[in-house]
């Protein structure tokens, strides 16, 4: 039976995720930071699923974690890593605060480093482990690519997952790991809908204010619209299993205008965003 670990597995990507391997006769190891996250999994998919209870950034709880996997496969490699969980932090970059810039990339870059570097050697660096190489798949972002204002330190940490992974593929060619991008658009998890409990009081007073609030309205919106989870499922089982998998795969409901703004010269899609978001300057709006 081949297994997986699937960091954030309690809700959203990673539950979907989980329960499409699961259903095709994977074994899953799931990551929460909750007990009781951990036992309602364990009763919702049952005896191939294993919870794992740590926070991403860690390392002493990843580390313990990576030896409970280990004891398990009993000298068997993991099939695949699944760095999914991840936090979406919003505020301009002039006033959102260094910590909370920090708690981002705490999360959502050195988190999944975090990750690698427990679970890499089980999924096939270890040359004292039995089995075929494992895969790794680093749940990065259309904002990968692309920086939306007000989300500057979402964006800034999934263009860091996108630089990481490209650097990590080519690394982890020595052990014949491969290192596989899936980079979802608006998705309908709690990542987006919990954009209604952000709190943009401190900024009451910031000409950022009124942009603040239409953010949090799309984003609540995207919500609503995105994509099932478990379509972000199905492209990870593919990344995971497929003879010949793509290096990124994004996954988005609106593919038409992802094309449009990475067509349209970048002064052009600046002045649309601002203009919808009410960013331009007052004679020019």
């Amino acid at each position: 039976m081949k297994s997986v670990v699937i960091t954030g597995a309690s809700t959203g990507i990673g539950w979907a995720a989980a329960k499409l391997l699961l259903d095709r006769g994977f074994r899953v190891f799931g990551s929460v930071r909750k007990r009781a996250d951990a036992e309602r999994l364990k009763a919702e998919f049952g005896t191939n699923f294993t919870p794992l209870l740590f926070d991403v950034t860690d390392e002493a709880a990843v580390l313990a974690a990576a030896r409970e996997v280990r004891a398990t496969l009993n000298g068997e490699t993991l099939a695949g890593l699944v760095n999914n969980a991840g936090i979406a932090v919003a505020g301009p970059v002039l006033e959102l605060s260094a910590d909370e810039f920090r708690r981002q990339m705490d999360v959502n870059v050195i988190g999944p480093i975090i990750a690698t570097q427990a679970f890499g050697p089980l999924l096939g660096s270890d040359p004292s482990l039995k089995g075929a190489k494992g895969r790794i798949v680093m749940i990065s972002s259309v904002a990968g690519k692309n920086g939306n204002p007000l989300m500057s330190a979402y964006s800034a940490s999934k263009h860091a997952v996108e630089g990481l992974s490209e650097s990590l593929r080519r690394e982890m060619m020595l052990f014949g790991i491969d290192v596989i991008i899936v980079a979802p658009g608006a998705v309908k998890t709690p990542i987006w809908g919990k954009a209604e409990e952000v709190d943009i009081s401190p900024y009451k007073n910031s000409p950022f204010f009124p942009p603040l609030e239409r953010i949090r309205k799309f984003m609540l919106h995207l919500g609503e619209i995105g994509l099932p989870p478990e379509k972000i499922a199905e492209t990870i089982a593919e990344a995971l299993t497929s003879a010949h998998p793509k290096v990124r795969y994004q996954v988005a409901p609106d593919p038409i205008r992802h094309l449009v703004t990475s067509v349209l010269p970048k002064r052009t899609v600046d002045r649309i965003i601002a203009k919808r978001l009410g960013l331009m300057p007052p004679k020019l709006a």
